[in-house]
This record gives structure tokens, C-alpha cells and sequence, in this order.
């Protein structure tokens, strides 16, 4: 039974790792990030409550992590609301990641999964653009409060930065990579597992609803 239970907190541990050290500064390009693809494989792979405090607390420790470094050692001020604001709809963005992957089943194809992964990274794309447009922490003049200003925040940026398609571009790339690679190692390790170790380690199945009983069962 302990064994069972290590085996399957093993992996989703490992990938939590691997993720928070791909998360220090320099290590990936600007936008190109394991985040995605995490949020959705947990929602694909990891069991119950798992998937969703697993990926969102690493997330949650790693960002105050950061936020320390870019004021302590850069001076940016990332405690201010506006950045925390746009910071919070990050997360409603993870977790949108993570209610799509629930939609998969652990079983579904290789090119199903690095799909789902991609219209993650599409979706994350979109709702953190528009939050950034929206909220327009810096202040740029660029995200005026119209369809115009939106569509630049989600096409060109802002005046002293690489534009905004660029950050899709890695956005997708990244999607993709790490979908594929997660993807990849869990159906390897799952095709080396016993019978027992794989049952031990599945997704639990979601309950599915009872059946509302008729007025006539009701009487009786």
C-alpha cells in the first residue's frame, strides 16, 4: 500500500520540480514556459484535489519566489495591486487549463493530449493578454479601453518591447513542447508499470450522477 501511494505521488512531484527550476530567471525565453503545459497534464493525469493544489500551489510558491527577486534585487514594483490583479488572472487562467484537462481522459491518444495542451497555451494566451489590456498595470498608452487597444494588446504590445506575437509564438511552442514531453513520459513510465501499479496509480473516474427518480417512484 506505501509503496502504491509513493509510486503515485512520484511523478506528479518530479514534473512540480522540474517545473519550479525551469521557472528561474534566464533559464527559458520570455514566454516560452513549462506553466501550460503543467496545468493541463495535471488536469489530465492527476487525481481528485491533486490536480488542482498540486500545480496551483508550485505555481503560487514560485510566484512569490520571483516577486522577491524582481524587487529585491531588479527594484521592479511587483507588489503593487494592479500587477497583483493581473497577476490574479493568471490563475483563473491556470485553472481554466486545469478544467480543461479534466476534460481528457489519461487514456486519449498522444496527438489528442499535445492538442489539448495547445489550445491550453492558446487559451492562457488570450485571457492573460486581455487581463493585461484590461488592467494595464504599466500604464501604457497603447491599451486604450477599446476594441483597437485590445486587439494591440493581443497583436502588437507595447513601444520598447518585442511585440506581442512573438510572446504567442513561444507561448504556443512551449505549449506544445511540454505537453509533449509530460505526455510522453507519463504513457512511457505507465507502459512499464505492473497491472497492480498502474490500477494504484489512474485517475480516479468522476462519479456519475443517480438518476432522478419519477413522481410515480417518489410515491411509491
Amino acid at each position: 500500500m506505501m509503496g502504491g501511494v509513493k509510486g503515485k505521488l512520484a511523478l506528479p512531484l518530479l514534473l512540480m520540480v522540474v517545473f519550479a527550476l525551469s521557472r528561474i530567471p534566464g533559464v527559458l525565453p520570455q514566454n516560452f514556459s513549462a506553466a501550460y503545459a503543467i496545468a493541463f497534464c495535471a488536469g489530465v493525469f492527476f487525481s481528485g484535489g491533486m490536480a488542482w493544489w498540486l500545480p496551483l500551489g508550485t505555481l503560487l510558491l514560485t510566484d512569490v519566489g520571483l516577486n522577491c527577486y524582481y524587487y529585491f534585487s531588479l527594484g521592479y514594483q511587483v507588489w503593487d495591486l494592479p500587477l497583483l490583479q493581473y497577476q490574479g488572472f493568471n490563475y483563473l487562467a491556470y485553472a481554466a487549463l486545469i478544467f480543461l484537462g479534466r476534460r481528457f481522459k489519461p487514456q486519449a491518444s498522444f496527438l489528442a493530449l499535445l492538442g489539448g495542451g495547445i489550445l491550453g497555451a492558446l487559451l492562457f494566451y488570450l485571457i492573460t493578454n486581455t487581463a493585461s489590456w484590461f488592467f494595464n498595470p504599466f500604464g501604457n498608452p497603447e491599451y486604450t479601453k477599446t476594441f483597437l487597444g485590445w486587439l494591440t494588446a493581443l497583436t502588437k504590445g507595447t513601444a520598447g518591447w518585442p511585440q506581442t506575437w512573438e510572446f504567442f509564438r513561444n507561448t504556443l511552442l512551449s505549449g506544445g513542447l511540454f505537453t509533449g514531453l509530460f505526455v510522453g513520459a507519463v504513457k512511457l513510465s505507465a507502459t512499464a508499470e505492473s497491472p497492480v501499479e498502474k490500477e494504484a496509480g489512474a485517475r480516479a473516474p468522476e462519479p456519475e450522477p443517480e438518476p432522478a427518480e419519477s413522481p410515480e417512484e417518489a410515491k411509491a
